[in-house]
């Protein structure tokens, strides 16, 4: 018998998702639908009389070309990082009158199985992404009423009422948002165990995703239109300009509707498939490229309002009362601009599966807790909100001093 060998398929470069599980999923189905393609390719051809022997066969792992009767063929493990130990062992089948061959040797000893051969490992990594949801709900649930907390502040006090405040309001809704995304993206995606969230293809999910990435966008838009407001105060001399609100609101939520507008265009039009999660398309570059644009123009306004603010502190003739504002003016923005920036930049110039595990910490568990951090800056820690907590709150005092002293005296009286 004659043996014919097969090099291994090689992965496709759009296989790597999200997730490395997924990432084996999608392989082997793309593999799956180029053998039958091929198969029905084949069964439209006539065969040629006399002709005997095995037709191409998918068994799941590999597909076996055409073979006559009475010869073997083998073919290599399949090439797949992390999944097999000996890529490069071989797998035989025999095309006999009774058909094809069982493999031999069978895949998990010629190839090692390493997803198959350590259930502690599987264990061990399942408890690591519990852990991690538990931190990141955690992180997200603590943020969004912080958040809410301070919109509430900043809406009740009339005096506080400004544009420099209303753009902390958007801000501060914008993670809101952001953190419900990302409940509804868990809850669409890994409510039911059952469901194999690799190949889901739903509207609902990709409504979920859709939605996911234009709070993200959204997120770093509100950043830059903070940083915008901070060099127009800047430049303006502290005068309020109310005609901006509207261009501000443009930037922060406009931009990034028509960002995801053309995404989920595109990707309904060439790359419609699965549930949009998958950061290995290039179409991907259409959510990513806005959004480092916006951390550049904020790093380069990061720059400048360092050097304004550089330039106006060592003015002999400015107050020292006029110092301390801008200094109060410019901590909380500047501190926010290279603290979101940075890690998304870094993460963005390395490839998906480098660094995983640190990335998913970094945007989950670290990321969750932005939302708090931001509330604590603009609000909590903000000497005029809490200059008039204390005020409303020694007026409320007052008042029910008063309402107590008119209750006794009217008990003596009567």
């Amino acid at each position: 018998n004659s043996v014919i060998l097969l090099p291994a398929l090689s992965p496709s470069p759009k296989v790597q998702g999200t997730h490395p599980d997924c990432s084996v999923v999608l392989h082997f189905q793309e593999r799956e639908v180029e053998c039958l393609e091929r198969i029905h390719s084949e069964s439209q051809t006539l065969a040629l009389p006399g002709q005997e022997g095995c037709p191409t066969e998918w068994d799941g792992v590999s597909c076996w070309p055409a073979l006559p009767l009475g010869q073997s063929r083998a073919v290599a493990c399949p090439d797949i990082l992390n999944v097999f130990k000996k890529p490069k062992g071989l797998i035989q089948r025999n095309c006999t009158k009774w058909g094809w061959s069982l493999p031999s040797p069978p895949y998990h000893s010629a190839c090692q199985l390493d997803t198959l051969s350590s259930s502690n490992d599987t264990e061990a990594k399942a408890r690591h992404f519990v852990t991690m949801k538990v931190l990141y709900t955690c992180g997200y649930s603590t943020s969004m009423a912080a958040l809410l907390v301070a919109i509430g502040i900043f809406s009740c006090f009339r005096k506080l009422h400004c544009t420099r405040n209303s753009i902390h309001i958007h801000f501060f809704t914008s993670f809101i948002l952001r953190g419900t995304a990302v409940f509804i993206k868990d809850s669409v995606l890994f409510s039911d165990e059952s469901i194999d969230h690799c190949t889901m293809s739903t509207v609902t999910c990709k409504a979920a995703i859709t939605f996911f990435q234009y709070s993200v966008l959204a997120n770093f838009y509100w950043l830059l239109v903070e940083g915008l407001y901070l060099q127009t105060l800047l430049l303006l001399t502290f005068t309020c300009d109310r005609s901006y609100t509207w261009g501000y609101i443009l930037i922060g939520w406009g931009v990034p509707m028509v960002t995801v507008g053309v995404w989920v265009l595109t990707r309904l039009q060439y790359d419609n498939h699965g549930c949009w999660d998958d950061y290995s398309s290039l179409y991907w570059w259409v959510i990513k490229a806005p959004i480092l644009l916006a951390i550049f123009v904020n790093f380069l306004i990061f720059l400048n309002v360092t050097r304004m603010l550089a330039q106006k502190i060592r003015c002999p003739d400015l107050s020292k009362t006029h110092k301390q504002q801008y200094m109060r003016l410019t901590k909380s923005t500047l501190l926010l601009i290279p603290l979101f920036g940075v890690h998304y930049v870094v993460f963005a110039l390395f490839p998906k599966h480098v660094g995983v595990d640190a990335r998913l910490y970094f945007e989950l568990v670290l990321g969750s807790y932005q939302g708090f951090l931001v509330a604590l800056l603009y609000c909590f820690l903000n000497g005029e909100v809490q200059a008039e907590i204390r005020r409303n709150w020694g007026k409320w005092q007052r008042s029910m001093e008063s309402n107590v002293f008119n209750l006794v005296t009217q008990d003596f009286t009567a």
